[in-house]
């Protein structure tokens, strides 16, 4: 059934229902890509208070909506409901969060008294009907469709201390408080629940001797692994053997279809498939499947060892690139042999991932997650659940069970093990190349960083075949591994292995994306400027991080680059649509989250087009008083709000920017916490829980990023504490750097283990500090730290993605900067090489290009967007200076 289709039979229910109510022009209806919303013409609505959500599955919808329709349109409260079957099914998604997945109809009380009719009347005239439980709310009664919790009715929303949009309500007192919306039900301790007192649901769970949790009258629980809305999964002792074991769990309705299956029949068929693999030593013993509170659980013996997409993580962070690629044949040569056998003993593997597989600790491999495996095609049940880049395209859309699907995953699996990642190849309007083809492309881009083996590649694109029929199996791909195996290793790569990026490639992809940020430019919007990806969390719409301001600078620097003449008029309409939302009575500190970032952005703008009003107020904005803060850092605090004012003291020579910026400096100074043998600045107390004292060495959140602001403004002060503060940092960095084979890489925090080498915590951003501190000093510990930071972020380029907070944009900006400082010609090559391999990953669409982020969205910011990712190209084009820092003299 098609979206249109079940969006019209849901609709067309309210329609109805309001055709038959003698009070329907009382009521008006509007609808947007997810909701259909229905509100009383005269009604009056609250700001917050209590409200009900109502549960549904595909099949039951029409059912419960129908239902309810009946009790609402007699009332006055507004309320609305998931317009769509294809919406329903979101909900209920197994991948979505637990803090909203089953509200299929929300309905927001005039007052606690109607909260409580409604709850009753909605519960009697929805009994019996199927939905699953809302992991946020509280039921009404046991197995009741209706729930409720205290919350926000309205979108007030406020910015909270990293910077983030956060849905608030308000306190007795007239407080902001955020509105949490997780997987469990946790009212504030001020809300009084008018309810009746809920009846106990029945435990899920037993109780053993000593208070430990009892599953299944055996198991006894150690820990639990993970939550998600499928269910949990849990560490647990088998108290008739003492073994380990692994236990599983799936709530009713999650992933229902319209015959009634859900996740609770994938579990069963998981257990069938482990009795059928038993005695193979190819996937773990099942040891019981049983029933608690409609909850179905399976007990499995444990795997020792972790998944092999983390052996993949954590085998190239401590052996090294070198080591690695040898390794990584060997792993890959395994999985070949595990996908055969379990087609050898009559099992189709349905969902074969990195994450579906276990490393031993003696190397073995072991089959995980069987929930969608089979060894009864007939019986299979139908479903396009997958995973996203490792599923074959043809298993998302329900084909017929066949091993050829296994054929692609293994091809995926191989891919991510050998190169690192599988490329994210965003579908492309109107479709001129093939998967295959785009993804030959990114291989070939591979094969220098990744230091691919000849033939490997080949391997990889005969698995992953368009055609299913095409595909290679797995002992043509064994074959393929032994020739590997035995031709005569090949000297370590340097360089770029493919051809080099053509010109008009990189022109294509710019103008690609120009023609992306133009036209998506939304100034009607009062929201959002620039559309931007929100899983990770909504900023402030003007700041440069994932607001106007990143796009901004971005085209104003193509336009002082190119002198396109469509421009101006854009980034004037853009730069007054900042200017009109920010308020130059106070900002808020840093240079990505905080108000003079934007003003940076406005400031360049305005000059760029010749409009004083928007260098005006650029320029008030950036003078005007910042809240307090104690944020030290770049992004969120006191040294990026230094490095606006410091790059606005050049720009205009007006003393107060420098005056501004020495004293930021001055408070860095003053704050600075020195142990025995380092500096650095702790997060501090009012920051995201969890976060609270860290200690970070990166550019983003840490040390280098302070470190960069004082020592580009020692050498504006000319004063000698700035200077020596920039060195203490560096000294830090010297001996908090990991050294593994040529590369130099660091954690996140002094003792951790490293991290990947991006600009936001690893060797990128912390390159950027030390190839600057070296110009400065001449110190070449600095120099030969900088360039040793290079080889690291060359090694991840094929494992990277594209972003410049954590990408191949960051990373490159870092290779150029290296390039500029040293004179270097292979700091430019490097550089080329990736962006090549970031072209690779776009995808045109009408004249545009797009690339997918970390999650794979398209989104124009500068962190993790189409902004930073131009920013970049565009300095492969033009020898122009970095985004957001200040020139360092050598």
């Amino acid at each position: 059934m098609t979206s249109q289709a079940t969006q019209a039979e849901l609709e067309s229910l309210l329609h109805q229902a309001l055709r038959n109510t003698r009070t329907a022009a009382r009521w008006t209806a509007a609808t947007d890509e997810t909701w259909c919303r229905v509100a009383a013409r005269s009604g009056t609505g609250r700001d917050q208070g209590w409200k009900l959500h109502l549960s549904a599955t595909a099949a039951t919808a029409p059912t419960v909506l129908a239902k309810a329709l009946d009790v609402l349109l007699r009332d006055e409260s507004p309320f609305k409901f998931a317009r769509s079957l294809d919406q329903v099914n979101a909900l209920n998604s197994r991948a979505t969060p637990r803090g909203s997945s089953g509200k299929f109809l929300t309905v927001y009380p005039r007052s606690d008294d109607d909260a409580v009719r409604l709850a009753r009347e909605l519960h009697a005239v929805t009994a019996g009907l199927a939905g699953p439980r809302i992991l946020s709310d509280q039921p009404y009664a046991p197995h009741s469709l209706v729930h409720y919790r205290y919350g926000a009715f309205t979108g007030r929303q406020r910015l909270s201390d990293d910077g983030l949009l956060i849905w608030y309500i308000e306190d007795p007192d007239g407080n902001p408080v955020e509105d949490e919306r997780s997987g469990r039900y946790c009212p504030p301790s001020w809300a009084v629940c008018p309810f009746p007192a809920a009846v106990p649901l029945p435990p899920a769970k037993g109780e053993a001797a000593g208070g430990q949790v009892l599953l299944g009258g055996r198991f006894t629980v150690r820990e639990a692994i993970r939550h998600t809305n499928k269910g949990g999964v849990y560490r647990a002792t088998d108290i008739d053997t003492g073994a380990p074991v692994i236990i599983k769990e799936t709530r009713p309705h999650v992933e229902g279809d319209a015959s009634g299956h859900d996740v609770r029949d994938w579990l069963r068929a998981e257990a069938r498939t482990l009795e059928a693999l038993r005695g193979t030593e190819l996937a773990p013993d099942a040891l019981g499947l049983f029933e608690h509170g409609h909850h179905l659980f399976l007990a499995q013996s444990e795997v020792p060892g972790v998944s092999l997409r983390t052996w993949v993580a954590e085998h190239f962070r401590d052996v090294g690139a070198k080591r690695y690629r040898a390794d990584a044949l060997a792993q890959v040569a395994r999985l070949v042999d595990l996908v055969a056998a379990a087609h050898a003993h009559g099992c189709v593997l349905r969902d074969f991932t990195p994450g579906n597989v276990m490393v031993r600790p003696d190397g073995e491999l072991r089959l995980i997650d069987l929930e969608l495996a089979t060894v009864d095609a007939a019986s299979c049940l139908p479903t396009r659940v997958g995973t996203p880049g490792f599923s074959a395209p043809e298993r998302l859309n329900d084909a017929p069970v066949s091993v050829t699907a296994d054929y692609y995953s293994l091809g995926a699996t191989a891919c991510l093990v050998l190169a690192g990642k599988v490329p994210n190849l965003l579908p492309e309007e109107p479709p001129t190349r093939s998967d295959e083809e785009r993804l030959a492309a990114w291989l070939s881009a591979c094969a220098g960083p990744a230091d691919l083996p000849d033939g490997v590649a080949d391997m990889i694109l005969g698995l992953m075949r368009d055609d299913p029929a095409e595909r290679w199996d797995p002992s043509r791909a064994r074959e393929a591994l032994r020739r590997t195996e035995k031709a005569r290793p090949a000297a370590p790569r340097h360089g770029s292995q493919g051809p080099a990026v053509r010109d008009e490639d990189r022109h294509d992809a710019v103008a690609g994306l120009v023609n992306h940020l133009i036209d998506s430019m939304t100034p009607a919007d009062d929201r959002r400027l620039w559309p931007v990806s929100t899983t990770a969390g909504q900023t402030d719409p003007c700041t440069v991080q994932q607001g106007a301001a990143g796009p901004l600078a971005v085209l104003t620097r193509y336009f002082e680059l190119t002198a396109d003449p469509g421009l101006p008029e854009l980034i004037s309409t853009a730069g007054h649509w900042v200017a009109d939302r920010t308020d130059t009575r106070s900002t808020r500190p840093g240079l990505h989250f905080g108000g003079r970032g934007t003003a940076w952005a406005l400031y360049d703008a305005g000059r760029a087009i010749d409009d004083p009003a928007l260098v005006e107020h650029a320029l008030t904005l950036a003078l005007a008083p910042q809240e307090p803060t104690l944020h030290q850092d770049i992004t969120h605090g006191t040294a990026g709000s230094g490095m606006a004012a410091l790059h606005l003291w050049h720009r205009t020579g007006d003393p107060r920017f420098a005056e501004l910026a020495a004293d930021a400096a001055d408070r860095l100074t003053a704050a600075a916490q020195r142990g025995p043998s380092a500096v650095s600045w702790a997060v501090p107390a009012e920051a995201v829980t969890g976060e609270t004292g860290k200690r970070y060495l990166g550019f983003a959140h840490g040390s280098a990023g302070i470190g960069c602001f004082i020592l580009s403004t020692a050498v504006v002060t000319q004063r000698r504490e700035h200077l020596e503060l920039a060195v203490e940092v560096g000294e830090h960095l010297l001996h908090s750097a990991v050294l593994i084979g040529e590369a130099a890489q660091w954690p996140a925090q002094a003792a951790d283990e490293p991290t990947a080498p991006y600009w936001c915590h690893g060797a990128a951003g912390i390159g950027t500090f030390l190839v600057r501190l070296w110009q400065v000093t001449g110190d070449d510990r600095f120099g030969d730290l900088a360039r040793r930071s290079t080889r690291a972020v060359m090694e991840r380029a094929s494992r990277a993605p594209l972003s410049q907070c954590h990408g191949l944009a960051g990373n490159g900006d870092f290779l150029l900067d290296m390039s500029a400082a040293t004179g270097e010609p292979a700091y430019r090559a490097m550089a080329d090489e990736m962006g090549r391999l970031l072209l690779t990953e776009g995808a045109r669409r009408h004249g545009h290009v797009v690339f997918p982020n970390e999650y794979a969205d398209v989104s124009t910011s500068w962190s993790d967007g189409a902004a930073g990712i131009l920013a970049f190209l565009l300095r492969l084009r033009h020898t122009d200076p970095r985004h957001w820092l200040v020139q360092v003299p050598g």
